[in-house]
């Protein structure tokens, strides 16, 4: 039976880890909706397309010369735009910060919903900030993974640091702050937990432990 499970969230809610290993744990290969926007935002600066022109953002994501590659049962996920792999570029504060303004555009999620969809056809399990209440609406499971501001932000404090990047925890509390009110307050497909979706609050478990709630749940549907 085809399995689509969708997992949304705010930032820092550890949704990549998460969904990188029940992606694993279920033989399924995994869509990262926040790299394609990731993606976007990258090609749009080095374009010099402004984050704030819907139109020139739109037509540039129809064109967009992106690839997953890897990605199945748990193997790492290596974004490609054209020739050149941008995984690392993509995930820097700067581009969390573009993907946040760019996917906030109707005409770009117009443009990029197909997409999505055509990725989740045969099973998958996809995260995201609206893949249960817009991209998938009849995903078989939806999940809402959640945490506290300051938990969120103290993983995503120490993710950066572990990658060498220079920033304060006070900063990285300001930025994640300021992307919680553009993902919830934009006009399109805002960030919202879908009326069907199973929430789990993930302060004090291990990434072990979340999996294994979203495993139950799965078998839970499928009994």
């Amino acid at each position: 039976m085809r399995l689509r499970v969708a997992i949304d969230g705010p930032a820092g809610a550890g949704k990549s880890t998460v969904s990188s290993r029940v992606a694993a744990a279920l033989g399924l290969p995994k869509l990262d909706t926040g790299a394609i926007y990731r993606t976007l935002a990258l090609a749009a600066s080095r374009a010099g397309v402004s984050w704030d022109d819907a139109a020139a953002l739109a037509e540039l994501a129809r064109t967009l010369p992106l690839r997953f590659a890897g990605n199945v049962g748990g193997s790492p996920l290596q974004v490609f735009l054209g020739d050149e792999e941008v995984t690392a570029a993509i995930r820097t504060p700067e581009m969390s910060q573009g993907s946040s303004l760019v996917s906030r555009h109707a005409p770009v999620r117009a443009a990029l919903l197909p997409v999505q969809r055509r990725l989740a056809a045969d099973g998958v399990v996809a995260e995201g900030r609206d893949i249960g209440s817009v991209v998938l609406p009849d995903a078989e499971v939806k999940i809402f993974l959640t945490a506290t501001a300051q938990e969120r932000a103290r993983r995503r404090f120490l993710e950066l640091e572990a990658r060498g990047e220079r920033v304060t925890l006070e900063q990285v509390e300001r930025d994640q702050a300021e992307r919680d009110r553009a993902d919830s307050e934009r006009e399109v497909s805002p960030l919202a937990r879908a009326a069907d979706a199973f929430e789990i609050v993930c302060d004090g478990m291990s990434v072990d432990e979340v999996v294994s709630a979203i495993a139950a749940r799965v078998a839970t549907v499928f009994l």
